[in-house]
């Protein structure tokens, strides 16, 4: 059975944050060694909630599906980050649902059993560059929404090139609450029809998991209530 990993960190010295610019060229020639990582990820992200174009660069983070249990713990470069971040969090993670490719591929291996835990949404587009402006005039009237959405447990927005792969990583208390955010009238919804009738994406996947466990601390706490680990 797959498990998924999204694993955060902050790195609030100058000196650490210099050094991970240099880790996200190495850390893609050791994760791509990393023996039972199927596929994996290496994000920088925005400023704020991370849902900008504008560089924030202490926020760092990887994303890696494992055949079988969770194999983070013995990768070298979850490692090497952990031990220099100032702070950390990790989601494990189930998918249930996914639809559309990520470089080509189609990563994640839904489950048939979804079982209990969290919900998670995962959202992923390559911008095309002629719409980039465009797109990302749509987001400040989302972003104000954000802090105040009913259900929204945890948010974060990451990517490969944040100003045109994006990633927007929610866990959520109830699908109805997910639903409400995404479709219901509002900014959102007026954003994703435009994004549809224009063809604003060269590629997109969208993916919902279960949340099988958290661990660290993000903000100085703990990024969610606890959520029962699933054997």
């Amino acid at each position: 059975m797959q498990t998924i990993t999204l694993s955060l960190y902050r790195f609030n010295r100058i000196r650490d944050r210099i050094w991970m610019l240099g880790q996200m060229a190495l850390g893609r020639r050791n994760m791509a060694r990393t023996p039972g990582c199927t596929f994996w990820k290496l994000f920088g992200s925005g400023s704020g909630e991370g849902f900008t174009p504008i560089p924030n660069t202490a926020v760092w983070a990887i994303l890696a599906c494992w055949e079988g249990p969770d194999g983070s713990a013995a990768c070298p470069v979850h490692r090497r980050w952990a031990a220099r971040a100032d702070e950390s969090c990790q989601f494990n993670l189930s998918a249930t649902s996914a639809r559309g490719v990520w470089s080509g591929k189609e990563p994640f291996a839904p489950q048939t059993d979804a079982g209990p835990g969290g919900l998670a949404v995962m959202t992923r587009a390559t911008v095309r560059p002629r719409h980039a402006l465009e797109f990302w005039r749509q987001e400040p009237a989302i972003s104000g929404r954000i802090p105040d959405t009913p259900g929204l447990l945890f948010k974060i927005g990451v990517g490969e090139f944040p100003l045109v792969q994006q990633v927007t990583f929610s866990v959520w208390s109830d699908v109805a609450s997910m639903h409400a955010f995404a479709h219901a009238s509002g900014p959102h919804a007026a954003a994703v029809r435009k994004v549809r009738d224009g063809g604003w994406f060269a590629e997109e996947l969208y993916a919902r998991f279960r949340v099988t466990h958290v661990s660290g601390l993000w903000n100085g706490r703990p990024p969610l209530e606890p959520i029962r680990e699933v054997a």
